[in-house]
C-alpha cells in the first residue's frame, strides 16, 4: 500500500472509531451480539415493499412496470464488482463500452440515469465506475421515471440505496452494532479494503442510528500502460428520531477515483477480431518543435486550416452514404479528397497482438472528485399526510486525458429540494394513495472537449505511445477546446401521482407533471481552436458563432397504469403508457449554446409496455416477470450523441427468481432488444468514423495516420444501434450448505454484434460462465471466484456509432478474486 493509501486508511479508521464513540455504553464491546447467517431468498425476492419506485408502499409484484432488485446479499454471494455484472440477474441492462469505464447502464439499448435515494445524480456515462459497494440495495427500473422525480431518460434507471441503520421494512433502528472488515486481492494486483459500521446511537437525547462505510482500492490492471485503479471511497447515514412524528435522514458520499479511459484496440479488422491479426506499422513524423507532441498546429500542414489529417468524407453522399462493400478506390479517395499521401504507414506488417495492448498511453489520466450529500426531513401531521422534504447537493470535478487525441474536463454541481405530500385514504373496498410535490433543481456547468484531431489508427499497438501519435492536450495548456461551455439552468416542477387499489384486485395509477427550465449557455470564444457555428471550420461564412443564449422550456410528463391481481391470486397482468420529459445534457450535464437557443435542450419520449408479474408456490417463493415494450423520443432532432440519443427501441424482457428452499436461490433472464437510432432513419444516413472494412478495396494502411469521417448508409444496419445484441439469456444460482460452505455460479450467453453502424466488422457471440466457491460462519466470509471460467474471447463495441468501425475493447481474460471478511 503506498503512503497516500495509508493516510486514507488512517482517516478512515479515524471516523469508524469516532462513530463507535456515538454508542451509550449500554452497548459496550463485552455486549453478546447475535449473527445471522443469510439463507434462503438472499433478500430477493419481490415482496417486500420498493418505495424508490413511485413511493408507494408497492412491492415490486404489484409494481406496474417492469423492474428488478438486487440485494447487498446477492452481489456478495455472486462476487459482483462493477454495474456491468448487474446484466446477469437483470434483464434489459447490456452496457456497451464507454471507453472501458462502467459509469452508468445502460438500460433497453439507451444510456440510463443514476439515482440515490430516489433523486437524480449527475450524468455519468465514463467519468468514473459507479460504486456499488456501499450499496444496500440496487433497483433497476426500466422505462422513464415516476413523475415525482422529474425529467428523466426514457430508457430507465439505477437507483442506489446506501447501507442505514433503519430497516427500511419496519422503520425501527437495528437493535445492536454490526459491522465488518472485509479484503479483496485477485488477479493483477487486485487490493480492495472495506470497513464498515452501524448501529443505534443518541444525540442530545434523541435515538438515532449510524452508518458508516469505507472503501480504499490500490489495484493494477489486465491492460498495458495503464495506471490501474485508485480510489477511496467514504459514506455516511444517518437516521433520527426528534420525535414521534418527525425524523431526519441526512448523510453523504465521497468518491476520490484516479484511473484511465480505455479506447481499446485501434486499426480493427475482421481478421484482428476473429484470428488477432494487427496491422503494424508508423505515420510520418508531424512533431515539428520536438516537444514530444503533436499540436493542432502542427497537424495543420497545409496552413489552410485543421482538416488536413481528417477530411469528411462528402463523397459518400452520392450513394446516400458510404454502403457496405463499397467499391470505393485509394484512386477515388484523392479524386475526391485530394492528395492522401501523408496518411500512409512506414514498414507496414502484421503481428499477433495480445488482448491487453490498447491505446491507453503511459500519461492517460482519468481523475474524478465527486461529493454527494442528502438531508431529508419526514413529518407526520395531524391531518394524516405525510410531509417529506428531500434537499440534495452533488458535485464533481473531472480531468480525462487521452494520448490520441483526446481531453475533457467538467466542474458541475446541483442542488435539488423537493417536497413531497402524501396521503392514504382508506374507502369500502378500495384504498387511495396520493402524492403531490413541487420541486427545484438547479446545476451549474463548466464542461470542456478537445476532439478536434482524434486519431486511434496513427498509434502502433505493438509500442508504446510515442511523438508520432501523441497529441498536445488542450487540458494540458487550457486552450485550443473544440467545444467549451460555461453555464446554469432551473428547473421547476410540480407534480401529481396517485395509486388506486380495490379489493377486487384492480389498480389504476396516475400521475402527471409539468416543468419549466430556464437556461443560459456560453462559449469563452477565445479558448476555442475553432470559433466557428460549428467548432469545425475556418469558412467565414460559418464564423457566426453564437456566443451565448439564454432560454426557457416547459413541458408536461404524464403516466397511466392498469393492473389487475387475478382472483387475488398473486398473477397480475398490467399496462403503462407514459410521456416522460428529459433534458439534453452532456456529458458533464453540460447544456450547449445551440440547443439552448434552439430549444434542443428539452424533450420528451412515449412508453408503451404491457407485461404480467406472478408469485407462485407456497410464500411466493417463484416469481417471475414478463414484459414487452415500444418506446421512443417524439423528436429526434433533439438529442446529445454522448449521453440522449433519439432511439426507439422496442423489446421483451424475462425474469424468473426462485427460492427453492432455505438454500437454494436460482434465477434466470432473457433479454430481446432493437434499438434504432431516429435521426440516422430519417436522413438515411448518419456520421461515423470510416474503418478498414468500411473501405475494402482500399490498402487500409494508406489510411491509418488519418482518419476519413462522413456518412453512412443506413441499408445495412437498418438503423439499428451498433454494439447491442439481440438477445441475451443468464442463469444463476447459489447453494447453501448446512456446514457454511457455499457454492454460487452464472452463465451469460451474448448474441454476436455488429461493432460499428457500418456493420462491416461484425462481434462474435460469447458465454460467460462466473463462480464462487465459499464458506459463511457467524462472523467470517471467505469466497474465491473465478470470472471468464472458460477464457473466452469476447469484445465489448466501444461508442459504436460515431467510432464502432475503428476501435473496440478487447474484455477481460479468465481471472480469480478472492475476498476474506470479518463481521461483528
Amino acid at each position: 500500500m503506498n503512503y497516500p493509501n495509508l493516510r486514507r486508511l488512517i482517516t478512515l479508521s479515524a471516523i469508524l472509531s469516532a462513530a463507535a464513540a456515538l454508542m451509550p455504553a449500554a452497548w459496550a464491546e463485552d455486549e453478546v451480539m447475535e449473527e445471522v447467517v443469510v439463507i434462503g431468498d438472499l433478500n430477493s425476492l419481490p415482496g417486500e415493499d420498493v418505495k424508490s419506485i413511485f413511493g408507494f408502499n408497492k412491492s415490486i409484484l404489484e409494481t406496474p412496470r417492469s423492474v428488478s432488485t438486487v440485494s447487498e446479499e446477492l452481489m456478495d454471494r455472486m462476487n459482483m464488482q462493477d454495474i456491468d455484472e448487474l446484466v446477469t440477474v437483470s434483464p434489459g441492462s447490456f452496457t456497451q463500452s464507454f471507453f472501458g469505464v462502467a459509469g452508468g447502464l445502460d438500460v433497453r439499448g439507451t444510456p440510463g440515469e443514476t439515482y440515490f435515494r430516489g433523486v437524480r445524480r449527475l450524468d455519468n456515462p465514463g467519468n468514473y465506475p459507479t460504486p456499488i459497494g456501499a450499496s444496500d440495495r440496487v433497483d433497476i427500473v426500466r422505462g422513464p421515471a415516476s413523475p415525482i422525480y422529474g425529467p428523466s431518460k426514457i430508457g430507465g434507471y439505477l437507483n442506489f440505496n446506501p447501507k442505514s441503520a433503519r430497516i427500511e421494512e419496519t422503520g425501527s433502528y437495528i437493535e445492536e452494532n454490526t459491522g465488518g472488515l472485509s479484503y479483496t486481492t485477485g488477479s493483477w494486483n487486485k487490493s480492495v479494503l472495506t470497513a464498515e459500521i452501524g448501529g443505534p446511537a443518541e444525540l442530545a437525547g434523541k435515538p438515532m442510528g449510524f452508518y458508516l462505510y469505507g472503501e480504499l482500492e490500490n489495484s493494477d490492471s489486465f491492460y498495458a500502460n495503464a495506471p490501474g485503479v485508485e480510489q477511496t471511497l467514504v459514506q455516511a447515514s444517518f437516521d433520527m428520531d426528534l420525535n414521534d412524528r418527525v425524523q431526519l435522514q441526512f448523510g453523504g458520499m465521497y468518491h476520490d477515483y484516479s484511473g484511465a479511459q480505455n479506447a481499446g484496440w485501434n486499426r480493427i479488422t475482421q481478421d484482428l477480431i476473429d484470428n488477432g491479426t494487427y496491422i503494424t506499422g508508423s505515420p510520418s513524423a508531424l512533431d515539428t518543435d520536438g516537444d514530444g507532441k503533436i499540436s493542432h498546429q502542427e497537424y495543420d500542414v497545409t496552413g489552410d486550416g485543421f482538416t488536413d489529417f481528417n477530411p469528411f468524407g462528402a463523397f459518400a453522399f452520392a450513394t446516400g452514404g458510404l454502403t457496405l462493400n463499397s467499391p470505393t478506390t485509394f484512386a477515388d479517395l484523392e479524386t475526391a479528397l485530394g492528395d492522401l499521401s501523408a496518411f500512409a504507414l512506414n514498414n507496414v506488417g502484421t503481428a499477433q497482438l495480445g488482448m491487453d495492448r490498447t491505446l491507453i498511453g503511459a500519461e492517460d489520466k482519468l481523475k474524478n472528485d465527486v461529493t454527494t450529500l442528502y438531508f431529508d426531513i419526514i413529518a407526520d401531521l395531524d391531518s394524516g399526510w405525510e410531509l417529506k422534504n428531500q434537499l440534495f447537493y452533488e458535485s464533481y470535478e473531472n480531468i480525462n486525458e487521452n494520448a490520441y487525441g483526446f481531453s475533457q474536463f467538467h466542474d458541475t454541481y446541483v442542488i435539488e429540494d423537493k417536497l413531497v405530500l402524501s396521503k392514504t385514504y382508506t374507502f369500502d373496498g378500495l384504498i387511495a394513495s396520493v402524492q403531490l410535490s413541487p420541486s427545484i433543481r438547479y446545476t451549474d456547468f463548466e464542461h470542456g472537449d478537445d476532439y478536434t484531431n482524434e486519431y486511434f489508427a496513427r498509434r502502433d499497438l505493438t509500442g508504446p505511445s510515442t511523438a508520432l501519435d501523441a497529441r498536445l492536450l488542450a487540458t494540458a495548456i487550457d486552450d485550443d477546446y473544440t467545444e467549451y461551455y460555461i453555464g446554469e439552468y432551473t428547473d421547476i416542477g410540480i407534480a401529481f401521482l396517485t395509486d388506486l387499489s380495490w379489493e377486487n384486485g384492480l389498480s389504476l395509477l396516475l400521475g402527471a407533471r409539468h416543468d419549466r427550465i430556464d437556461m443560459e449557455s456560453r462559449q469563452p470564444v477565445d479558448k476555442l481552436l475553432l470559433a466557428s457555428s460549428n467548432n469545425f471550420t475556418t469558412d467565414p461564412a460559418s464564423a457566426d458563432i453564437a456566443v451565448s443564449a439564454d432560454n426557457y422550456v416547459s413541458g408536461n410528463s404524464w403516466t397511466v397504469s392498469v393492473s389487475y391481481d387475478i382472483a387475488n391470486s398473486g398473477i397480475i397482468p398490467y399496462i403503462t403508457v407514459s410521456e416522460q420529459a428529459t433534458v439534453i445534457a452532456g456529458q458533464g450535464a453540460e447544456l450547449t449554446v445551440s440547443n439552448v437557443a434552439s430549444g434542443g435542450a428539452f424533450d420528451s419520449s412515449d412508453l408503451l409496455e404491457f407485461g404480467v408479474k406472478g408469485e407462485l408456490l407456497e410464500d411466493g417463493r417463484l416469481y417471475f416477470s414478463l414484459a414487452h415494450y415500444e418506446q421512443e423520443r417524439t423528436d429526434f432532432s433533439a438529442q446529445s450523441i454522448v449521453t440522449n440519443q433519439a432511439v426507439k427501441t422496442e423489446g421483451t424482457e424475462f425474469e424468473l427468481r426462485w427460492a427453492v428452499n432455505d438454500a437454494l436461490f436460482v434465477g434466470a433472464t432473457y433479454t430481446n432488444v432493437e434499438a434504432k437510432n431516429l435521426a440516422s432513419i430519417a436522413d438515411g444516413n448518419r456520421f461515423s468514423f470510416f474503418g478498414a472494412e468500411d473501405l475494402p478495396n482500399v490498402p487500409s494502411h494508406l489510411l491509418f495516420g488519418g482518419q476519413i469521417a462522413g456518412p453512412i448508409n443506413v441499408a445495412a444496419s437498418g438503423g439499428r444501434r451498433a454494439g447491442m445484441p439481440e438477445n441475451i439469456y443468464s442463469a444463476y444460482g447459489t447453494y447453501l450448505f448446512d456446514n457454511g460452505l457455499t457454492i454460487s455460479a452464472s452463465v451469460t450467453d451474448v448474441d454476436s454484434a455488429p461493432s460499428g453502424f457500418s456493420n462491416s466488422i461484425v462481434l462474435p457471440g460469447y458465454t460467460l460462465l462466473n463462480m464462487t466457491v465459499g464458506w459463511e460462519s457467524d462472523s467470517w466470509n471467505f469466497s474465491l471466484t473465478g470470472k471468464n471460467l472458460t477464457d473466452e474471447r469476447y469484445f465489448r463495441s466501444n461508442f459504436p456509432n460515431l467510432f464502432g468501425s475503428t476501435i473496440v475493447l478487447p474484455e477481460l481474460p479468465r481471472h480469480f478474486i478472492a475476498r476474506a471478511q470479518y463481521s461483528f
